[in-house]
C-alpha cells in the first residue's frame, strides 16, 4: 500500500452476469484527502462505490482486482466482519435519502440504535448523542425534530440526516454518492461546507458527482470514468485546467461551472455506449472529435503523461496541445 493511503483499489472488475459494469478500475484516497468521481449515468462511479462498501445487488459481483483499507483486505473479510466495518471504518451517503431512512422510525431512533448496538450507549445517553448529531450538521430545534419522521423533513434536511447517520460513529473514509442532487444552491453549500469541516479533521472521501463545480469545490483529485473505465486521473487543477482525454474535454465543455469558456456550453454529441454491446478499440470512440483508425481498433491503456496524470487516449499530447491552443 502507498504511503499515506487508506484506501487503494486495483484492477476492479464488477459484472452483472456477462456484462462487465467496471473494467479494471484502479484508484487510491489518502487519509484526510477526497478523491472524486465523475462521468455520466452509467459508467460505473456508483458500481465502485458499492463495491468498496460491500452493498453491491444480489446480482452483481466482484470478478477482478482488490480493494484494501487500511491494510485489510475488504474482499476477504467475512459479511459479519464487513457489516462490522461499515459505520465504524467506512460509511455511505446515498444517493436517495428518503429511500435510504426506514420510512417508519423516527430519524433520532435509527441515529441512536447506532450508538446503542455499535457503543453499548444506554438509552438515554443514545438518544442524547443522536441530539448532538443532528446539531453537528445544522438540524434546528434537534431535540424536538429527533422525534419527526423522514417523510417530515425536506429534501435539504433528510442529506443532513443522512450525513449526521453517516459520521456519527466517526469512520475514517466517507463514500458521499451525489451528495447534493435536486439541493438549492444554499443548502447546497452548507453540506459541502459540514464535508470540508471534517476532511479537515482526517476524513477521508470519495465524492461521486455528476457536478463538476461541486467537484472543484471540494476533492484533490479526480477520476473520470467512461463505460465503466477511468479514462483519465489527476489532480483536479491539472484535470481541469488541461484535459488530456476528448471524454474529458467535452464534459467541461458541457458543464456550466467547471470552467469559463468564450464558446459557451457544448454538449458531446452522441450517447453513452450500451455495456452489453461496447464498441470495439476505444468506447468513446464513436462520440470523440479526434477519433482516429487506431481508435476504433485498438483499446488504449491509462497511460502516464509526462505530468504524473494519467489518460486512456492514444492521442493525449495531442489533445492537450488542442485544448491549450482552444483557450488562448
Amino acid at each position: 500500500m502507498s504511503d499515506g493511503a487508506l484506501l487503494e483499489v486495483s484492477e476492479l472488475a464488477v459484472a452483472f452476469g456477462d456484462l462487465r459494469a467496471v473494467r479494471g478500475v484502479s484508484l487510491t484516497v489518502e487519509k484526510g484527502q477526497t478523491l472524486a468521481i465523475v462521468g455520466e449515468s452509467g459508467s460505473g462511479k456508483s458500481i465502485t462505490s458499492l463495491a468498496v462498501m460491500g452493498l453491491l445487488p444480489a446480482q452483481a459481483k466482484v470478478v477482478g482486482g482488490g480493494i484494501t483499507l487500511d491494510g485489510v483486505s475488504l474482499l476477504d473479510l467475512a459479511p459479519d466482519e464487513l457489516r462490522r466495518l461499515r459505520g465504524e471504518e467506512l460509511a455511505m451517503i446515498f444517493q436517495d435519502p428518503l429511500s435510504a431512512l426506514n420510512p417508519s422510525l423516527t430519524v433520532g431512533y435509527q441515529i441512536a440504535e447506532m450508538f446503542r448496538r455499535r457503543r453499548g450507549a444506554s438509552r438515554a445517553a443514545a438518544n442524547e448523542r443522536a441530539v448532538e448529531a443532528m446539531a453537528e450538521v445544522g438540524i434546528p430545534d434537534a431535540a424536538g425534530r429527533a422525534r419527526s419522521y423522514p417523510h417530515e423533513f425536506s429534501g435539504g434536511m433528510r442529506q443532513r440526516i443522512m450525513i449526521a447517520m453517516a459520521l456519527a460513529l466517526e469512520p475514517r473514509l466517507l463514500i458521499a454518492d451525489e451528495p447534493t442532487t435536486a439541493l438549492d444552491v444554499t443548502v447546497q453549500a452548507q453540506i459541502l461546507r459540514l464535508l470540508r469541516e471534517r476532511q479537515r479533521a482526517g476524513l477521508a472521501m470519495i465524492i461521486i458527482s455528476h457536478d463538476l463545480g461541486v467537484v472543484a469545490r471540494t476533492a484533490q483529485s479526480v477520476i473520470v470514468m467512461y463505460a465503466g473505465q477511468a479514462v483519465e486521473s489527476g489532480t483536479v487543477a491539472e484535470v481541469y485546467d488541461a484535459p488530456a482525454h476528448p471524454y474529458t474535454l467535452g464534459l467541461m465543455a458541457a458543464s456550466p461551472s467547471a470552467r469559463t469558456s468564450r464558446r459557451g456550453i457544448r454538449p458531446i454529441d452522441g450517447n453513452p455506449p450500451d455495456q452489453a454491446a461496447l464498441p470495439t478499440g476505444c468506447a468513446f470512440h464513436p462520440r470523440c472529435p479526434f477519433a482516429r483508425e487506431r481508435c476504433r481498433t485498438e483499446t488504449p491503456p491509462l497511460r502516464r503523461l509526462p505530468s504524473g496524470r494519467a489518460s486512456a487516449c492514444h492521442f493525449a499530447e495531442e489533445v492537450l496541445a488542442h485544448d491549450r491552443t482552444a483557450g488562448a
